[in-house]
């Protein structure tokens, strides 16, 4: 099988050019695993698939992570052969959270009759999930405050940080099996998110030469972080990623 990341968004949150952050893991060219659902992230994923995503995983409940959720359900619940199948993984921290924020309106049709997770098949998980047979992991990051932010592992292929400053004991364990590692990096950091001379600080070599930079602020700063030497991640790009040592589920 041929494995790869897509970068659908690399920005902040301000940063509407750059797409917000948002990508999807691609198994032998189709999409298998979508991370986040940002308004304009949404937008180039529909763009380049033709489709709404199939399974997603969710980091965090801030907007420029979630605004595509109501586009999202349109698309769904109106789709017979989608309705319900859609497959959002959820950290179980973060369930009431993303009610809250785009599953409690009320009425969410005019004209009544539907639920907002009528749309989806909500999975809510824990430090690890199995999605198409194959076992994912999570772990908490550091963004704003604790148990509202998490990453995910393909292990031997991908560790995506989501938001966070950063981690260096917590990649340790969770980045240990020469995974490329998409990391939240901007060129100035600040008490939410990374900045260059924090990863540089707090990473050993080895690790940042493992590192993807995304979730920066403007295409000048990510031109200043490949200056100085690193990998950035544009939109719409794909890298390739490493055939998973994660763990199988024998087919059924």
């Amino acid at each position: 099988m041929v494995w790869a990341l897509r970068f659908h968004g690399v920005g902040n949150a301000a940063a509407v050019e750059l797409g917000s952050a948002m990508a999807t893991i691609e198994r032998d060219g189709a999409p298998w695993l979508t991370i986040d659902c940002g308004g304009e992230g949404l937008t180039a994923c529909l763009a380049h698939y033709g489709e709404p995503p199939r399974a997603l995983f969710l980091t965090h409940t801030h907007f420029d992570h979630i605004a595509g959720f109501e586009r999202l359900f349109v698309a769904t619940y109106f789709d017979a052969q989608r309705r319900g199948r859609v497959r959002l993984y959820v950290p179980a921290a973060l369930v009431p959270h993303l009610h809250q924020r785009v599953g409690d309106y009320p009425n969410v049709l005019a004209e009544g009759g539907a639920n907002f997770w009528d749309a989806f098949q909500l999975i809510p998980v824990g430090r690890a999930f199995w999605h198409d047979g194959v076992r994912l992991e999570t772990f908490p990051v550091r963004h704003h405050w604790p148990d509202t932010a998490f990453g995910l592992r393909l292990q031997g292929s991908l560790v995506w940080t989501g938001d966070t400053r950063p981690i260096p004991e917590m990649l340790a364990a969770v980045a240990n099996d020469r995974e490329l590692v998409a990391h939240d990096c901007a060129l100035h950091g600040n008490p939410s998110h990374s900045g260059i001379d924090d990863l540089e600080r707090e990473y050993p070599p080895g690790l940042l030469a493992r590192c993807v930079l995304y979730h920066y602020a403007s295409s000048g700063d990510g031109a200043a972080l490949r200056a100085r030497g690193y990998r950035v991640a544009q939109p719409g790009e794909a890298i390739a990623l490493a055939e998973p040592t994660a763990p199988r589920a024998e087919p059924l």
